[in-house]
């Protein structure tokens, strides 16, 4: 069944229940009547039937809604009726009036044929506003195609609230009944439908047939104040889940210096073109891996006032999907983001999921990009037997960790602080940041630099009182006890414990007064089961740090938070 076929099923149905209303007056029984009647006829050629939104208008003072609708003259039948329902309630439930006394304008503009309505409210009730729905079909009275507006009391004026829309036109929407999504057919979603659907789920869902699809930015912001959470786009290529309280949609509207009703949120999910596909592949192969997945660009922008701009997420880590086109061992497959300045391929955090025999890869990150999933099996010579072997090669198939050489990972070397912050900086899928004005011992050309500034803008490392970073010194257990904290923090994971519980953590360690300044963090990551003792009583928190130690950490910080496996 086609998407119009189901909109018009999903309009009967709705209207049956519509007819037991005892506001209804003779005209609407009788439309009742023919409305059972249409449901019997054959499906026949739709056309095409919109609102002139430049005259509707409503006069509750009056009791009139008057206007023009116009239908493509290449489908339009002479014998076919025009007829309306209007409604107070956006539930379409309160009916005020119905009829099919439009008048044909014997008249054709630019390909479309008008007619004009003039409909006297024979109900007593006078809301502020009104919802008109028309049909168009064959036969004598309601047909399959149909429009639907919102239109407030125009006094003698009239006008359209720009948050309102047509129903079915070029944007639009339709919510299945057995699975809650909004199957919509253009590039847009109107205001009307997307209000029906944060009022039945605080998760809304919508599907969409090209790659693009815009969203009124006014609806999300009534939703978010209703407790809505989020809204999930949804096409062949992949999904993305916007959390609404993450766009600060004030903000974006300020930004444009547009009206949030004038402001727009855009997504995109579209397969990446020929030339960049094939750099992407070169960019797996050169990370030691085998493509698995479609290269996807995800991207999401606001525009308003003839202005675009990059939707930024903050610290917010927004979900994305991709289809997997094998099964798949999840330790040695990871999702990736390929930057196409550096044509390299870097770790995002990532889960696998299998749905109906198909893999699924959620990835996580706050940022717009170009996403693929990749699969690797690397191993390290000198790892053959030692206690990291198992994280540390997981680690490694996910672009988190590297080897200190070819076949060499050096699991025991200490590892310097500006080495740890490169793993964090990985781990959470960050971007270095090119400017230092953090610390005055990095120089701008190390190549630590921008994982540095990454790390201290992010709040996972501070420096020193004298406002060094001192990248070469080997890092302390209690340092990077701290780090991982901090990543865990800034992943949206608590982890704080009480004093008492604190207390409770170290009083095993008989070494716990030797900790200088990180007891909270260490005693958090000590309950977290990130961090084990040296020994059964010594937590060694001014011992350095090995290379496999901090795999091990990062390996189970990144369980912790549900960013692997």
């Amino acid at each position: 069944m086609s998407q119009i076929e189901k909109k018009n099923v999903y309009n009967r149905e709705r209207s049956k229940t519509q007819v037991k209303s005892t506001v209804m007056k003779k005209t609407s029984q009788a439309l009742a009547a023919l409305m059972i009647i249409s449901m019997l006829l054959p499906v026949l050629a739709f056309a095409g039937i919109e609102f002139d939104l430049s005259n509707l208008k409503y006069n509750k003072y009056n009791n009139t809604v008057s206007g023009s609708v116009y239908v493509s003259s290449d489908t339009y039948d002479k014998n076919s009726n025009v007829t309306f329902g209007v409604y107070s309630d956006n539930d379409l439930k309160n009916v005020l009036d119905a009829t099919y006394g439009a008048t044909f304008r014997e008249t054709t503009v630019d390909g479309v044929t008008y007619y004009d309505f003039n409909i006297k409210l024979s109900s007593s009730t006078v809301p502020d506003s009104v919802y008109v729905q028309t049909y168009y079909g064959a036969g004598y009275g309601i047909g399959n195609v149909y429009d639907l507006v919102y239109v407030q009391n125009s006094g003698t004026q009239g006008s359209l609230p720009s948050s309102s829309c047509c129903g079915w036109g070029g944007g639009g929407g339709w919510i299945s009944s057995n699975n809650g999504v909004i199957e919509v057919s253009g590039d847009s979603i109107d205001a009307y439908t997307l209000q029906r659907a944060f009022e039945n789920s605080k998760e809304v869902k919508i599907k969409i047939k090209g790659d693009k699809l815009a969203i009124p930015a006014d609806v999300l912001a009534e939703a978010l104040k209703k407790g809505a959470i989020s809204v999930t786009i949804i096409n062949d290529n992949g999904t993305i889940t916007l959390p609404l309280a993450a766009l600060k949609l004030e903000a974006l509207a300020k930004e444009l210096g547009a009206e949030l009703k004038e402001t727009k949120i855009n997504v995109t999910i579209a397969k990446v073109a020929d030339a960049t596909a094939e750099d992407v592949t070169k960019a797996v192969y050169a990370a030691g891996g085998n493509p698995i997945a479609t290269a996807v660009d995800f991207n999401v922008t606001a525009s308003g006032n003839s202005k675009s701009v990059n939707v930024d997420f903050g610290s917010t880590y927004v979900s994305r999907t991709l289809n997997v086109n094998k099964n798949l061992d999840a330790k040695k497959a990871t999702g990736a983001l390929y930057n196409e300045t550096t044509k390299k391929l870097s770790f995002v955090p990532s889960t696998f999921e299998s749905k109906d025999g198909q893999t699924v890869a959620t990835l996580k990150r706050n940022g717009n990009s170009i996403y693929t999933v990749i699969e690797a099996n690397k191993s390290f010579e000198d790892l053959a037997s030692h206690w990291s072997k198992a994280d540390v090669e997981m680690l490694a198939n996910k672009l988190v960790v590297e080897g200190a050489a070819d076949k060499q990972f050096q699991p025991d070397r200490n590892i310097t602080r500006a080495e740890f912050a490169a793993l964090v900086v990985r781990s959470l899928g960050l971007n270095s940041v090119t400017a230092n004005t953090y610390f005055t011992d990095i120089n701008s050309s190390a190549w630590y630099a921008g994982v540095v500034a990454s790390a201290s803008k992010a709040g996972i490392i501070n420096g020193y009182e004298d406002n060094t970073f001192r990248p070469d010194a080997q890092i302390t257990r209690e340092e990077l006890a701290a780090m991982i904290i901090r990543s865990l923090s800034y992943a949206g994971v608590a982890s704080e414990v009480s004093e008492s519980n604190q207390a409770q953590q170290l009083a095993k360690f008989k070494d716990s007064s030797k900790i200088v300044w990180a007891k909270k963090e260490i005693a958090a990551a000590v309950n977290a089961g990130i961090i084990n003792g040296l020994t059964d009583d010594t937590i060694g928190s001014a011992e350095k740090a090995t290379r496999s130690q901090a795999a091990t950490m990062l390996k189970r910080y990144l369980k912790l938070a549900d960013f692997i496996d």
